[in-house]
């Protein structure tokens, strides 16, 4: 049963040794038009929903220049800028947008700094706490990626880099380029497939931040329905509980237009999910998935 409703509930993080945060995020990618292209169908709620996002107690909010595009950062700083104290904004680059539902690579160092930039303005800031790598460029040198990051950071631009969409060995080539603080990958209590990157974030003292926590087939979503009903919550607050409880290094960050599907979402924070349901869970064998 869901006690209180507040981010805080969830515990914190700290993000390379500096940044703590309540460990229920807000993901801003929802507030963009369809097809995560053009504003949304109703920019008062989306201004709502980031306002009220903050006064539950979320400090970490995670955006992109591609969600929109620009639309998202745009918003957010409109409606938070000037921050509340403790509020960190992360960001992304390396993925665009030429229409709705189309994503293109350009992670090349020329654009990761002209996508720098132009969060910078967007949001409203001098510089951004976590900037992340939105997704590999196959036809731009991964590590050349993560040198002009580590270099923006040198500039003062960027507070922390992050990682998003890798693997293991992407991860452990940019530590030896920059210190990463976050890894940001699909995953949820039925599609693990990045277990072994979320061990390896615990182990080094990483936050991973889930994208996708409802994934999985019929099975999952059976199993996820059942646990709900004997909680008396709904299946998106189990699925964050299960997240929550996974490990002290997962941030989750929830994403939604609307400021009652925000604040259902908040109240995951305080679900205490019983071991056994836990275990339960765990134990779903996933049906195939296709993503974006």
């Amino acid at each position: 049963m869901v006690n209180e409703l507040t981010a805080a509930a969830a515990g914190t993080i700290t993000l390379g040794g500096d940044l703590t945060v309540n460990r229920l995020g807000y993901g801003a990618m929802r507030i963009t038009g369809k097809g995560i292209w053009g504003p949304p169908e109703n920019k008062d709620e989306a201004i709502r929903t980031l306002r009220r996002a903050v006064e539950l107690g979320v400090n970490f909010i995670d955006t992109a220049d591609s969600y929109g595009p620009y639309v998202s950062e745009e918003l957010i700083g409109e409606a938070l800028a000037p921050y509340k104290t403790g509020v960190v904004i992360a960001t992304k680059a390396g993925w665009e947008r030429p229409g709705p539902f189309q994503w293109t690579h350009n992670s090349s160092p020329a654009h990761m700094r002209k996508a720098l930039e132009g969060s910078l303005k967007r949001l409203k800031l001098e510089r951004i706490d976590v900037f992340q790598l939105h997704t590999p460029d196959h036809s731009v040198s991964f590590d050349a990626s993560m040198t002009a990051l580590a270099m923006m950071k040198g500039e003062g631009k960027i507070r922390h880099v992050a990682l998003s969409n890798v693997t293991l060995e992407h991860i452990e080539r940019a530590r030896k380029i920059v210190p990463i603080v976050s890894v940001q990958n699909r995953y949820s209590f039925a599609d693990r497939e990045w277990e072994g990157v979320v061990n390896y974030c615990e182990a080094n003292g990483i936050a991973f931040i889930p994208w996708a926590p409802l994934a999985g087939g019929r099975q999952a979503h059976d199993v996820l329905a059942g646990v709900a009903t004997r909680l008396g919550a709904s299946p998106q607050q189990v699925a964050l509980a299960w997240l929550l409880k996974r490990s002290p290094v997962v941030l989750p960050i929830p994403g939604t237009s609307t400021v009652k599907h925000l604040e259902e979402n908040i109240a995951a924070a305080s679900l205490q999910l019983p071991d056994a349901e836990f275990k339960k869970m765990s134990e779903v064998k996933p049906d195939p998935v296709v993503y974006r």
